[in-house]
């Protein structure tokens, strides 16, 4: 049976426990062996058959006690933004990876995902600057988190440093940046000048909805 039509194109951002550049992303162990952060999105354009998903945000909280390709992990949603419950049941629908293929992006968590935690809807502060390599989320009194560009420790200036994946499963290229995130609920961390990336994204129901060539043309990146 064809699974829905759906698409989102969003402002991405992830913090994890690994330093800097995350060495997951070169197939390498986690720095720290276990993994534990956050991913999130808002997305500017999407739907899933009739319904509109824009202007909704995702934010995830995780734990994997190893690399997340051995599984086991933890995963608590937290939804803003959600205005019906044909909203709520269409993102739902997208993040469970149904009739989607393998090696895509939700597809993937929901294999290495061992427990999804009971989802929260309530606001979100999202702040997002690709060009900067800021970004902000707080969520009442669990989550704070801050991206801020990485800086050399000898010169203090700011260092750009890309992730580029051709073929990747999340994204095709991310801008580096240094992060700051506290989880206060279920899943509980405290990081610090850790590893966080920014980039756009664009899912579909066969995953990255963009070639890397057609990804750089739409994006205008270099």
């Amino acid at each position: 049976m064809a699974g829905r039509d759906w698409s989102i194109e969003a402002e991405y951002v992830e913090f994890c426990s690994c330093d800097h550049g995350c060495p997951c992303e070169a197939m390498a162990p986690p720095t720290m062996g276990l993994c534990e952060g956050i991913v999130a999105f808002r997305i500017t354009k999407g739907h899933c058959e009739g319904v509109s998903l824009d202007g909704l945000i995702v934010v995830a909280t995780f734990f994997f006690p190893r690399a997340i390709h051995h599984g086991g992990g933890h995963m608590h949603p937290i939804i803003g933004g959600i205005t019906s419950d044909e909203q709520t049941e269409a993102i739902f629908y997208i993040l469970s990876g149904e009739d989607q293929p393998a090696g895509t992006m939700f597809n993937i968590f929901s294999i290495i995902i061992e427990q999804i935690h009971d989802p929260i809807f309530t606001d979100v502060d999202w702040k997002w600057n690709l060009k900067t390599r800021k970004a902000s989320i707080k969520v009442g009194d669990i989550i704070r988190a801050h991206a801020e560009p990485i800086r050399n420790p000898v010169t203090d200036t700011e260092q750009r440093i890309l992730t580029v994946l051709p073929e990747g499963w999340v994204f095709h290229e991310a801008e580096n940046a240094s992060g700051f995130a506290k989880g206060m609920s279920d899943l509980k961390f405290d990081l610090s000048q850790k590893h966080s990336s920014l980039a756009n994204v664009a899912w579909g129901p066969n995953g990255l909805t963009h070639t890397f060539d057609e990804y750089k043309e739409k994006y205008g990146r270099p």
